[in-house]
């Protein structure tokens, strides 16, 4: 069987099939993920940096909003954002136009966690695509875009 560094070295590749393809693809994303997690540090479980990304980016939402965008039950999320809370990294607000209802936001400190946390995750994959050649880095740049319209939403 040919490997990926034969396959660099100029030697032809093996035509996968699609099955073989997306086996192989798992494989790989899984790996890199597990990497990044590693480098990401042990500040917070994976669940909980879900949880803030998901603040992040959909912010300030509902208990019930965040739940069901991370997929969890009610009380899974009211203990998750207990442990963010309890950290300093989120906060809960009152909504002013209805004071039984409160959002959780990012609070400064949960952004630079999320901020440093990224910078990390970067500076490994900088430093893994440092090695590359020119060649191999024309690949993963031509590769980037057909791995974002694989993973687009069927809408």
């Amino acid at each position: 069987m040919t490997s990926a560094s034969d396959t660099r070295r100029g030697a032809a590749a093996p035509a996968l099939s699609v099955p073989e393809l997306a086996a192989h693809l798992r494989l790989t994303v899984m790996r890199t993920h597990r990497r990044l997690r590693a480098e990401a540090g042990d500040e917070l479980s994976p669940t909980l940096v879900a949880a803030l990304v998901s603040v992040e980016r959909h912010g300030p939402l509902t208990l019930g909003r965040l739940a069901e965008l991370e997929g969890v039950t009610p009380p899974s999320i009211t203990r998750i954002v207990a442990a963010l809370e309890r950290d300093g990294l989120v906060r809960r607000e009152v909504d002013e136009a209805d004071r039984r209802i409160s959002r959780v936001a990012l609070t400064p400190e949960g952004a630079r966690l999320l901020r440093r946390t990224r910078r990390r995750k970067n500076a490994f994959l900088a430093r893994r695509l440092d090695r590359l050649d020119d060649r191999d880095l024309a690949a993963v740049r031509a590769a980037l875009p057909v791995l974002e319209h694989l993973l687009d939403d069927d809408r």
